[in-house]
């Protein structure tokens, strides 16, 4: 048996709206290996129009994957992860209404792949990681903390992810 959860719009565009913050926050990171490349912006970019006007558009999900493609060519680990950073933001409101684990992953994938990004900037220190992840718990929304909650609970992974990914959802369902 599927149990799903109710989604609103508003927490689809609330979402979106902290997803495109974090990706924001490190687009430099893809831009400086790749000027001439800007699927990631594009990908935000859609992502905020969504923002404003809650439709989902094929524009939307195209640059996603645009985004994917961008990161697959970055060439640099930070700038790849700055790059799939974009595309999880971009993906974010297409988020199902199932009651999975895997549903919880795609909340946490814009937060997670932006402290990622930064840890491989600053040469794998931790620390640039852990302040990114700070950033991102802070500036999010109540909406989607409460969603975050009527979901289950992932499993954390192995590794630097997998630590990332459980302080990113215990602080948020606190």
């Amino acid at each position: 048996m599927t149990t799903t959860v109710t989604i609103s719009e508003e927490d689809r565009r609330l979402l979106g709206l902290w997803a495109a913050g974090c990706a924001e926050r490190v687009l430099p990171l893809f831009e400086t290996e790749a000027p001439g490349d800007d699927r990631p912006r594009q990908a935000v970019e859609a992502l905020r129009d969504f923002t404003r006007t809650g439709k989902r558009t094929a524009r939307l999900r195209s640059a996603a994957w645009a985004a994917r493609a961008a990161a697959r060519e970055a060439g640099d680990p930070a700038a790849e992860a700055a790059a799939l950073t974009a595309c999880g933001a971009a993906a974010a409101p297409y988020i199902h209404a199932l009651a999975s684990p895997h549903q919880a992953k795609h909340i946490h994938e814009p937060a997670l792949r932006a402290a990622r990004a930064r840890e491989l900037a600053a040469g794998g220190d931790e620390s640039a990681g852990d302040e990114e992840l700070r950033w991102a718990i802070e500036q999010a929304p109540a909406a989607v903390r409460a969603l975050l909650r009527r979901l289950p609970v992932p499993a954390a992974g192995r590794g630097r992810p997998g630590v990332l990914r459980h302080r990113l959802d215990t602080a948020l369902r606190g």
